[in-house]
């Protein structure tokens, strides 16, 4: 009997750890991070098909979206469908493409990240030369592989409600592991740190009459 016993105590105490651990790993999905698997190519150099990494769930919780921030969101079309984009311009931004060149706010982005210039078609969202104010609670969005990408250029801004969250690590291959870097400047990510830019630039220049 003491064997039976210990034996039934051994396997509870297995039970009781599979169920913690199974809890904490549901708990974690769905309030703190999702793996994703990346299908396509629309953010080559940037991710490839077959990669996977890890979405953040709660960082849009304590911030803002960020302009250059990498998110997965739901489609507009399928809300089965998750895609991902990196933003490339947040509310009442004013974007434009001219040659091929991205503008926000008249700011021509410098765009390492991405495998080839910036087309439109023929009947898409956005044209050539036509600038395009982001509405309030929306993001424009694109992905890194500009020819081979369905992104806001064609369907549009995307709500903020839309978005799952953001791409904060790259779990496979292991070779490519690590967190995930936002490449725009830090005085572009975001509009207050613009708008500090903005106050700096108007005081150096009371400060040349003084």
């Amino acid at each position: 009997m003491v064997v039976i016993k210990g034996i039934i105590d051994f396997v509870m105490d297995i039970l009781e750890t599979i169920v913690f651990i199974g809890s904490l790993f549901i708990v974690i999905y769905l309030f703190i991070a999702a793996p994703n698997q990346i299908k396509g190519a629309s953010m080559e150099k940037t991710f490839y098909n077959g990669e996977y990494i890890m979405t953040s769930k709660v960082t849009y919780k304590f911030r803002k979206q960020h302009r250059g921030d990498v998110v997965v969101f739901k489609s507009l079309k399928n809300p089965d469908i998750d895609y991902i984009k990196r933003i490339i311009g947040l509310p009442g931004d004013k974007i434009e493409i001219k040659n091929s060149e991205v503008y926000v706010n008249n700011r021509m982005l410098t765009e390492n990240y991405i495998s080839d210039k910036t087309n439109l078609w023929e009947g898409g969202f956005i044209r050539e030369n036509e600038p395009f104010i982001v509405p309030e609670n929306m993001l424009f969005v694109m992905g890194d592989n500009r020819p081979r990408s369905s992104d806001s250029r064609e369907f549009g801004p995307i709500p903020i409600e839309s978005i799952i969250g953001e791409v904060f690590y790259r779990y496979f291959p292991t070779d490519k592991m690590g967190s995930i870097k936002n490449p725009f400047p830090k005085d572009l990510q975001s509009k207050i740190r613009l708008q500090l830019k903005a106050l700096q630039q108007i005081s150096d220049v009371f400060a040349r009459f003084i």
